[in-house]
């Protein structure tokens, strides 16, 4: 890192760091910023974007960009702040990494940050006549100002930017969505439509589709501001509530972040159940993809295959956990019980049926004409595009994106097990629907070695560390990465250090994988069918609680 820093410190002067952290903390001013962040990019070679995180210091607003460099995964993090609160701005990096498009129009959301010189500056998650920024720590929450409002929302097409000329000088630029020459139709928010409540304004010609804008924001329900106010134990449930298809393993990044800012070192063995009930997460969840995209495309024998093996794993997590979702197993130290004394047969017994139920998947669907007629060569995206919008998992993998998280930032113990990274190189809906189906066989490989593991120990050793009974962090900040169901899953937490009876976060942000997949609709629709938008929007296999959290 010392030689970044240098580096660093010849490109931009000005920067100042802070190496007491887990990463390198780089602190720059906003006007030195964007041309640092292009030299990141271009010549430092950060250019993966993982994350915007807004934060209000109260003396100052502004943002923690963590970048990587996908060749070395070296991470730093950036901070870029300004102190006008009546007229916060800072500049975009939406020209540098297409991700903070999406990331920079949330910021604005919550924060009122406007970003000079954002191609589109409007509300992502809120209505447009929204009264306030909720994560600012001086916000209103009066209902008296933003009532529930039953009519429909106005002006949805109007939208802006701040533009900076040569000089300096600022401008504002009021523009459209949409031209007056666009044809556009609504697709969704209807759940069959659009995988959960997703709607798309999409511009078309004749059945081709021109431009698709996204609006989100239909069951926002303002997790992140609601955990500023809960203990850490406490927020944990809420995590298995955003992608509830990954709800283990969005608890697990939870846990390892607050236990990294602890100082708490986890039992092997809660590890390895914990290890066990994420990749039986993600078979589950590969299930329900491998379901939702064959039915979507007139397959609905596939759909009732891929649950039929799915309710093996729910009757897992049921015998150990109490419940079939929103398990709540994974606590702060380890897990919150052992498991069942049946567990390691009945993973074994799962693993077994699916991996004899993998190959009838295939010979129902893979080679079907008519699915290899909708999905080859069907919304493609480039190995460039997947960095850019920092798109991971297996929809990052389908386009030859070596971003496993599991292998590139192991955590837990998946460095003790085998098992291939799954890559394949078109980029097209085929591939990303492949990746999952071949992720599965990984995912029984890692659950073998796992129970191999469990039987050696037997019932030896803690299921949880000890930990206070009143969870209390050091001031400082956390970033944590776990790969989840859909792609790299990330928690931020930055703790004020200050005494109270029950300490609960200073700011909380969840990078979640699926609000990234939703930037690329537009991207990977464009000049295909309006057909085809279902279908690639399947192959994406996003989650929208994990978009709106």
């Amino acid at each position: 890192m010392a030689n970044i820093q240098e580096k660093i410190s010849a490109l931009c002067p000005s920067a100042t760091f802070d190496e007491t952290g887990e990463l390198l903390l780089v602190n720059v001013p906003d006007e030195h910023w964007h041309a640092l962040a292009k030299a990141l990019k271009e010549q430092l070679h950060f250019d993966m974007l993982n994350a915007v995180a807004g934060v209000d210091w109260k003396d100052e607003l502004g943002c923690m960009y963590y970048l990587t460099n996908t060749e070395t995964q070296e991470m730093i993090h950036v901070k870029v702040a300004t102190t006008d609160r009546e007229n916060p701005r800072l500049h975009t990096v939406s020209d540098i990494w297409a991700v903070a498009n999406y990331q920079e129009r949330e910021v604005y959301d919550f924060f009122g940050i406007v970003f000079i010189n954002h191609p589109d500056m409007r509300r992502f998650f809120l209505r447009n006549d929204w009264v306030g920024y909720p994560l600012r720590k001086d916000y209103d929450a009066s209902p008296e100002l933003n009532p529930l409002r039953l009519e429909a929302e106005e002006n949805e097409d109007d939208t802006f930017s701040l533009v900076e000329d040569a000089e300096g000088n600022l401008k504002r630029v009021d523009k459209k969505v949409f031209g007056p020459e666009e044809y556009v139709i609504n697709v969704g928010p209807q759940h069959p439509s659009t995988h959960g409540v997703m709607r798309y304004r999409a511009a078309i010609d004749g059945e081709v589709v021109k431009k698709v804008d996204v609006v989100s924001g239909y069951i926002h329900r303002g997790i992140e501001k609601l955990c500023e106010d809960l203990t850490y134990p406490s927020m944990l449930l809420y995590t298995e509530r955003m992608d509830y298809m990954g709800a283990h393993m969005n608890r697990h990044a939870t846990c390892l972040c607050i236990e990294k800012a602890l100082g708490i070192e986890v039992p092997h063995r809660a590890e390895v159940i914990r290890m066990m009930m994420d990749e039986l997460m993600r078979l589950s969840s590969h299930l329900l993809s491998y379901g939702c995209l064959t039915m979507d495309q007139g397959a609905t024998t596939a759909f009732f295959y891929g649950f039929r093996e799915r309710e093996l794993i729910y009757d897992i997590f049921d015998k150990t956990c109490g419940a079939r979702m929103s398990m709540s197993y994974d606590t702060i130290g380890g897990v919150v019980r052992d498991v069942h004394p049946d567990f390691v047969n009945d993973v074994r017994n799962a693993c077994d049926v699916i991996e004899k139920a993998i190959p009838e998947y295939h010979k129902l669907f893979s080679g079907n004409v008519i699915a290899l007629g909708r999905m080859k060569d069907v919304g493609t995206l480039s190995k460039e595009d997947a960095i850019n919008y920092a798109i991971t998992g297996p929809s990052g993998r389908a386009s030859g994106f070596h971003c496993d998280v599991r292998k590139t930032q192991p955590y837990s113990l998946y460095n003790e097990v085998e098992f291939d990274e799954v890559v394949y190189e078109n980029g097209d809906s085929y591939d990303r629907y492949m990746v999952r189906m071949k992720e599965m066989e990984q995912s029984i490989k890692i659950l073998r070695q796992c129970c191999d593991m469990m039987d050696k120990e037997g019932h030896q050793g803690e299921f949880c560390a000890k930990v206070p009974k009143i969870i209390k962090l050091p001031k400082g900040h956390w970033y944590q990465q776990v790969e989840a169901s859909r792609g790299a899953f990330g928690v931020y937490l930055e703790s004020d250090g200050e005494g109270k009876p029950f300490q609960h976060p200073y700011r909380i942000h969840f990078q979640s994988p699926c609000f990234n997949l939703v930037g690329v609709v537009d991207l990977t629709c464009k000049d295909n069918l309006i057909a085809d938008l279902i279908t690639i929007t399947a192959s994406l296999d996003y989650v929208i609680p994990d978009i709106d959290r």
